[in-house]
């Protein structure tokens, strides 16, 4: 065995790791209950991410050398988590995105504060202190965004002109209701009586004024010096082809190319055009594509009546799961799923659905949020698969069970694999049909939407990014190719631009669980349990993918 001389451990690297997240990002402490963050929002400055840049350097090097020493399976996976971070967290930093991240999306850095801060518990009086401390913080962060907005500018590194008019009318819809504003959401415990007032008062005076500020520097100085909608992606700003490959590799955990993840897609479009025309002639009674496209965008009977009929579907949806799950889980989550709206100021520039995982210390439930903006435009065949997808056996059950779990290092609790844990919910879309939970083939139907719309990201992102599409372009794509909502595929283009890797997640990750477990399957025959394999997919954290490769396979050996 090689000497160790830092004397340095697997659990010490991972929790030096969790600091170094946290400190970077510490709002994200906050939401998983994690004391000792809370009154920070965070430095966006180059130099503070020059500094997290050096400090994954070391640590990614430092368990590398260790992995080399080990001789515990556990650990070994622990250092490969560490280790992967890092690496994903260099890409982040070389890919500038704090730069060019203007719009109205949670994925920007100043709409995140309007989306993440309202989630925050304050289940005592040094939080809800806490929480007031941020509230005062919030000019200098945004200060500090908007100063990255200008060197980034200053660079050459612009951001999209459509996006920043987004998020110039995100802002206008915060600051035109102070009556709404999500900020005064979380609510404070009984023997803190000053802390609504004082609240109101920074609210007012602080806060509104300080997004007021940034969104006119946005209207003044970005608005008309963006990039036109024909180069939109990463492909058309300086070094843009080496921050997407870095974006790609943080996003999927492979190092597969943007060419190599552009055909994936092309060639999953084609094969579910069988599938299409099978459920399509049971639905429809008819097997051409562009009809059955038609009618799942135009039938005025596959349309919500409104919000409250959108919401209750998605409840009695997640109702059935949980009743059927303990025949595919060995462990289930103790805590149930919530459904709610998503708030109505992020609702136009918001995804249809997504999840809010339940905070550590028990104060937060795990959340999904339903996107009920326009319910009378969006289709109802895809609410069941998002439903699977989102809560239950999806992201609540990826998120809840280990959250209950107090045996593996933080860091395996809350490592950010978005692989593993966007494919994990793609994955369980396709399992609930195998559960029997869908209602008939109109949700069938939706399903394969929702396939196709994973299936065309790997084409859109990388042609947006890597190939240079226009934002027409992509949208037209997936136009022809899915039977997405047309008011969603826009957004979803926006999301995709917004973003730039991280919809590549989806599909990769649900190809690789599917590959892994039919080479268990393979293996074990008879022997296989696809509740121990669900068991062992779920109960070692996110993974990088090689790993989880590798974690499955020591089980189908326990077990052979």
């Amino acid at each position: 065995m090689a000497a160790n001389p830092a004397g340095d451990s697997a659990a010490g690297l991972a929790n030096e790791m969790t600091t170094a997240m946290f400190e970077a990002s510490p709002l994200s402490a906050s939401l998983l209950g994690l004391p000792g963050y809370d009154e920070l929002l965070g430095d966006p400055s180059e130099r503070a991410e020059q500094e997290l840049r050096e400090r994954m350097l070391g640590l990614g090097e430092r368990a590398d050398r260790l992995t080399g020493s080990t001789v515990d399976d556990d650990d070994a996976v622990t250092l490969a988590v560490v280790a992967q971070q890092a690496r994903a967290l260099i890409d982040s930093v070389d890919a500038h995105t704090t730069e060019y991240a203007i719009s109205g999306h949670f994925s920007a850095p100043a709409a995140s504060l309007l989306s993440f801060l309202p989630m925050i518990t304050l289940p005592d009086k040094e939080r809800a202190e806490a929480f007031l401390t941020r509230l005062r913080a919030v000019p200098d962060y945004l200060s500090g965004v908007l100063r990255r907005h200008r060197e980034g500018l200053a660079a050459g590194r612009s951001p999209v002109a459509h996006l920043v008019r987004g998020a110039i009318a995100h802002l206008d819809r915060y600051l035109a209701d102070p009556a709404a504003d999500p900020l005064l959401r979380p609510q404070a415990p009984v023997d803190y009586p000053s802390f609504g007032p004082e609240r109101e008062r920074l609210l007012a005076e602080v806060v509104r004024p300080a997004f007021a500020a940034y969104r006119d520097a946005l209207a003044t100085e970005f608005s008309e010096v963006g990039r036109p909608e024909d180069r939109s992606g990463l492909r058309w700003l300086p070094g843009g082809e080496q921050m997407y490959a870095a974006l790609s590799r943080a996003h999927t955990s492979t190092g597969r190319s943007p060419e190599e993840l552009h055909r994936t897609g092309l060639d999953l479009i084609a094969g579910l055009a069988e599938e299409y025309a099978e459920v399509g002639s049971r639905v429809f009674g008819t097997t051409d594509l562009a009809t059955i496209f038609e009618r799942l965008r135009g039938d005025p009977a596959l349309r919500w009546r409104d919000a409250d009929e959108l919401l209750d579907a998605a409840r009695a949806a997640i109702e059935r799961a949980e009743a059927a799950a303990g025949a595919w889980f060995g462990r289930l989550p103790a805590g149930r799923c919530r459904v709610e709206p998503v708030p109505a100021a992020d609702a136009p520039a918001a995804p249809p659905a997504y999840y809010m995982a339940p905070s550590l210390d028990g104060t937060r439930p795990g959340v999904y949020y339903a996107n009920t903006y326009r319910a009378h435009e969006r289709g109802r065949q895809t609410s069941e698969a998002s439903a699977f997808h989102e809560a239950v056996p999806g992201h609540h059950f990826q998120r809840a069970v280990l959250m209950e779990r107090r045996d593996l290092p933080l860091l395996r609790q809350c490592a950010s694999v978005t692989a593993y844990t966007e494919g994990w919910g793609l994955y369980c879309e396709r399992l609930a049909d195998e559960m029997g939970l869908y209602s008939g083939d109109v949700d069938r139907l939706g399903m394969l939407t929702l396939d196709s719309m994973r299936a065309g990201r790997l084409v859109v992102d990388t042609g947006l990014h890597f190939k240079g599409w226009s934002r027409q372009q992509a949208i037209d794509y997936l136009t022809a190719n899915t039977p997405m909502a047309l008011l969603e595929i826009a957004t979803e283009v926006d999301r995709y631009i917004s973003a730039p890797g991280q919809a590549l997640s989806y599909m990769v990750g649900r190809l690789e669980i599917q590959r892994i477990r039919a080479e268990a399957t393979r293996s074990l025959g008879e022997r296989f349990d696809i509740r121990q394999f669900h068991d062992v997919v779920l109960g070692g954290g996110p993974l990088p993918l090689s790993v989880l490769d590798e974690v499955v396979a020591r089980w189908v050996r326990s077990v052979a």
